[in-house]
C-alpha cells in the first residue's frame, strides 16, 4: 500500500514538473515570438513568463535591458538624423542665398547699357555676397575640424584681459560704425589661464562679431574672477530673441532669424562653444529681460 502511495506521488509530481516545464516552454516561445515582434515594430512593451524559474527571470532581465537599450539607440538614430537632414537643408540654403544673388547681379552686369556707377556697385555687390559665401565655407571647415579633433591646439599661459583688449582695440572701426554704447570691466591681476592664444582670439572676436550684428543700445563686456574660474561676459540688449533661443545658441546653423535672410549663418557661436571645450573650459548662454548674455568659464 505504501509502495502505491509513492508511484502515486512520483507520478504527481512528474505531472507537476512536466507540466510547469510545458508551461515555461510555451512562455518562453511566446517571448521569443514578442521579442521578433519589437524587432520589426519597435514596440516598447517588456518579455515576460506565466510561470519563470529563477534563471529565466534572471534571462529575461537581460534581454528585456538589451530591449530597452536597442530602443534607446534607434531613438537617438533617428534624431541625429533629423539633425543631419536639418543641417544638410540648411547648408543647402547658406550656400544657395549668396550663390543666387550672385547669379542675379551678373546677370544684371552683362547689359551693356549698364552705367559706370551701376556697375561698378554691382561688382561691390557681387564681391561682398562672394566674401559672405567664403566666410561660411571657412567657417564651416573649422567647425567641422574642431569638432572632429584635427584642428591643433597647443595650450600655454594666456593673459585674458590683454587678449580681450587687443580683440577690442583690433575691432575700433567696427564698434564706432555699430553706434552700440560699450561698457567694459575688466578686473585686475587676473590670473593666466591655460588655452591655446589663437583660440582665445577667435573666440572674443566671434562674440564681439555676434554682439556687434544683432546687439542693440549697449554692449556690456566683463572679464572677472568667480571661485576658481574667469568668467567673460558679452551682454547685448537682444529683443528678437527668446529664452528658448539661447537654450540653442550653440547649435551649428541655429539662428533667431526664422526666415534664414543670410544676416548669420549661425556658425559663430558653435565655434565658440566648440572651442572652449577642447580647451577644457565651457560656455553658456541665456536671456533675462531683453538682455542677451553669453558667458565663457575659463578654468584657472
Amino acid at each position: 500500500m505504501m509502495k502505491n502511495v509513492l508511484i502515486i506521488a512520483l507520478i504527481l509530481l512528474c505531472a507537476v514538473l512536466i507540466g510547469r516545464q510545458i508551461t515555461l516552454e510555451k512562455g518562453l516561445h511566446q517571448a521569443a515570438r514578442k521579442m521578433r515582434e519589437q524587432m520589426v515594430d519597435e514596440t516598447t512593451a517588456r518579455l515576460a513568463l506565466p510561470c519563470p524559474s529563477a534563471g529565466a527571470e534572471e534571462l529575461l532581465v537581460c534581454l528585456n535591458d538589451l530591449l530597452e537599450q536597442r530602443q534607446e539607440e534607434r531613438a537617438h538614430y533617428r534624431r541625429k538624423e533629423q539633425e543631419l537632414r536639418r543641417q544638410i537643408a540648411n547648408v543647402s540654403h547658406d550656400l544657395r542665398t549668396p550663390l543666387t544673388s550672385i547669379l542675379g547681379y551678373l546677370q544684371l552686369l552683362e547689359q551693356e547699357e549698364l552705367p559706370p556707377e551701376k556697375r561698378r556697385e554691382y561688382f561691390q555687390v557681387v564681391e561682398g555676397r562672394a566674401r559672405t559665401l567664403q566666410t561660411f565655407i571657412a567657417a564651416f571647415y573649422d567647425l567641422s575640424r574642431i569638432e572632429g579633433g584635427e584642428l591643433p591646439l597647443e595650450r600655454e599661459r594666456v593673459d585674458l584681459g590683454r587678449a580681450l583688449s587687443d580683440q577690442l582695440a583690433a575691432a575700433y572701426e567696427q564698434i564706432e560704425e555699430s553706434g552700440l554704447e560699450m561698457e567694459v570691466d575688466v578686473a585686475a591681476d587676473l590670473p593666466l589661464v591655460w588655452a591655446d592664444s589663437g583660440a582665445v582670439t577667435r573666440i572674443f572676436s566671434n562674440l564681439l562679431t555676434n554682439a556687434l550684428r544683432h546687439g542693440s543700445d549697449t554692449l556690456s563686456i566683463k572679464l572677472y574672477r568667480k571661485g576658481n574660474v574667469i568668467v567673460s561676459a558679452f551682454s547685448n540688449r537682444a529683443e528678437g530673441l527668446t529664452a528658448e533661443d539661447a537654450a540653442h545658441v550653440f547649435e551649428r546653423f541655429y539662428t533667431a532669424d526664422k526666415m534664414r535672410t543670410g544676416q548669420s549663418t549661425g556658425l559663430g557661436l558653435a565655434i565658440v562653444k566648440a572651442l572652449a571645450e577642447r580647451m577644457g573650459h565651457s560656455a553658456a548662454a541665456r536671456w533675462e529681460d531683453g538682455v542677451f548674455t553669453v558667458e565663457v568659464w575659463w578654468a584657472v
